[in-house]
């Protein structure tokens, strides 16, 4: 039986990155006999180390060290592995930063999503693209959105090599991106965090008090600003306490589904199944989603912290952080949190000298919005397709590796913190009665200082944008990203909480608040919202698949057309919207007619 790829083998370069990673190999397949590798393969033997969750992790390290995967290099890590090579390379093509075909070194991602397309994104591909043709050396790819609205537009360059360059080139000029493609270590130096928080320094703020003040490559700075206090209080109050402190304060999950924190936390730790695992979902893809990465590269700590207390509520022993591929400088910032964390007796096999054991690890995604769908997330660890699972059982019974999981974003466990060092009732008396403590908005678009503001929940929209600057012309403000709907400039009176904008037949998602002036062409920025659900639909249930491939070619149809030229194809967009909605497995076929919806029925898109 034909258990490999063919005749490829891996150059010296492709198995030492594998190796790399894996340790060397116990015994060499190269030069044995062919078939009675196969079979030594086949029956899990020498070769068998079954870590199927490392195939992601061996992926990067291939794509990372050459730039793209080769039949060769995929054959051998499936043998070190034990991974059959079809299911292995299923996984490499499902993530938009991985290529199984040639490619140069260098590959320039120019993003091409809203916020950025509405900043002139296409002017710029096309500046770029006209630089740098076949024979640059380098590979320009139209990108969805990296999580620079605030610089938009925005691109990023990756190297490939050992170790991998990268080079941000934002607001991005055609010239910058070009020497930041063709020169990373002379291209201009990436601006701080800070600068992503127009509020940076200023008072009463309690989630991005620190950014822009502390060095976030300091354990001692962050220590001095009142780090690992609220870890110190966890382990006086105990795990029922701090599970406790969680639900009185009222705090809900940040990344949109808004589910009680407490009481996810006191399932998972309630379950006798063991080992109990933590995941902090990094991997926020949604358009004109930053503040994860703001928080990350602003204030690393914050986040292990964090996340050690978490797992001490919950009985996980081990967290893994899932870190969007795109973000390169948060990855290096958390790589060096969490070593000198672990140096200083922060994380290990004796936190605090308290005897409790938590390690964390970081497993980057490659480029697949889906992976931010908690199930989806739990496949692409374990070295599966990110395909959403079917519920129950539920995370919390049956999550990562078929054990009890608690899975929350980076804002969530962050809040964490202030609710332990000032107590429930206190957090709980911030915002509303039932939108509680303060929430993180990324505004971007028409406004003259894009960037992360925190405000308590309760404020209104126009409060926001009136922080922010809005322009003049505005005609309409995209709540929650591509999954959640448009407001007139007419409502901006609508409170931003979970109920408020429920209430207004709107959505508050992850916090995105994009603003458009009428110079925007509101039926093309549909049609950029159509596109980017057709690529990242995962293509496992059929009313995604298929209605968001069916959404697209609507909305390219009527483009340019009004009224009742229009008429035919949006009566089909509402009946493949309503099928999308009703039948699709996961959140991401459910709203992704959410904003067209929206547009039609509340900005008279092609009337």
């Amino acid at each position: 039986m034909d258990l490999h790829f063919g005749d490829s083998k891996p150059t010296d370069e492709e198995r030492s990155a594998v190796d790399a990673l894996l340790g060397p190999p116990e015994s060499s397949w190269e030069g044995a006999d062919r078939s009675d590798a196969d079979l030594r393969w086949a029956r899990g033997g020498r070769e068998a180390r079954d870590r199927r969750d490392l195939l992601l992790p061996g992926l990067h390290a291939v794509n990372d060290r050459i730039g793209w995967i080769s039949e060769g290099a995929l054959d051998y890590l499936c043998r070190r592995l034990t991974v059959p090579p079809a299911e292995a390379y299923g996984v490499a093509t499902f993530y938009a930063m991985f290529s199984v075909r040639p490619r140069p070194a260098t590959v320039l991602h120019v993003c091409t999503d809203l916020a950025c397309a509405a900043a002139g994104a296409p002017r710029l591909c096309a500046g770029i693209e006209a630089r740098l043709g076949p024979g640059s050396g380098v590979s320009v790819e139209r990108s969805p959105c990296l999580g620079l609205c605030e610089r938009a537009p925005a691109a990023l360059a990756i190297k490939a090599g050992d170790p991998v360059r990268t080079a941000v080139s934002a607001p991005a000029t055609v010239e910058e991106a070009v020497l930041a493609a063709n020169s990373p270590g002379s291209a201009p130096e990436e601006p701080p965090a800070a600068l992503a928080v127009p509020q940076a320094g200023q008072d009463g703020l309690m989630l991005l008090h620190r950014v822009g003040v502390v060095d976030p490559s300091s354990l001692d700075d962050y220590r001095a600003h009142g780090g690992y206090t609220a870890l110190r209080r966890a382990f006086e109050l105990g795990p029922a306490g701090v599970i406790r402190e969680v639900t009185d304060s009222g705090l809900v999950g940040r990344g949109g589904a808004a589910f009680p924190t407490g009481r996810k936390w006191q399932a998972t730790a309630s379950q006798p199944d063991r080992p109990h695992h933590l995941v902090c979902n990094a991997d926020e893809s949604e358009p004109g989603t930053f503040k994860d990465r703001v928080l990350m590269e602003g204030d690393p700590y914050a986040l292990v912290e964090a996340m050690t207390v978490a797992g001490y509520a919950t009985g996980a022993h081990k967290g893994y952080l899932y870190l969007r591929g795109e973000y390169p400088r948060a990855l290096h910032l958390l790589e060096h949190a969490i070593t000198q964390a672990r140096a200083r007796g922060l994380l290990g096999d004796d936190v605090l000298g308290q005897g409790y054991a938590f390690d964390i690890e970081i497993r980057r995604g490659a480029g697949a919005y889906i992976c931010g769908e908690e199930t989806a997330l739990f496949n692409s660890i374990e070295g599966y397709r990110g395909e959403p699972r079917s519920k129950p059982p539920f995370p919390v019974e049956k999550g990562l590796f078929g054990k009890p999981t608690v899975e929350n974003n980076v804002e969530t466990l962050v809040n964490v913190l202030p609710i332990l060092t000032m107590g429930a009732p206190a957090y709980a008396e911030i915002g509303t009665g039932r939108s509680t403590g303060p929430k993180l908005f990324c505004v971007s678009g028409s406004v003259e200082r894009p960037g992360v503001y925190e405000v308590p929940f309760g404020a209104t929209l126009g409060e926001v944008l009136a922080l922010a600057g809005v322009r003049e012309g505005l005609r309409a403000v995209l709540l929650g990203g591509a999954a959640g709907g448009f407001v007139r400039p007419d409502e901006l009176d609508v409170p931003l909480t979970f109920e408020g904008t429920r209430e207004a037949g709107t959505t508050l998602g992850s916090g995105v608040v994009m603003a458009f002036d009428d110079g925007v062409p509101l039926p093309r920025l549909l049609l950029r919202i159509a596109e980017f659900f057709r690529d990242e639909s995962c293509g496992q249930c059929v009313p995604c698949r298929v209605g968001t491939v069916r959404q697209e070619e609507a909305l390219h149809r009527i483009v340019e057309r009004t009224g009742a030229d229009a008429a035919d194809d949006i009566a089909l967009l509402r009946e493949v919207g309503r099928a999308m909605r009703d039948a699709s497995i996961c959140g991401l076929g459910q709203t992704a007619w959410n904003a067209v919806e929206s547009a039609i029925d509340r900005l008279g898109a092609y009337e």
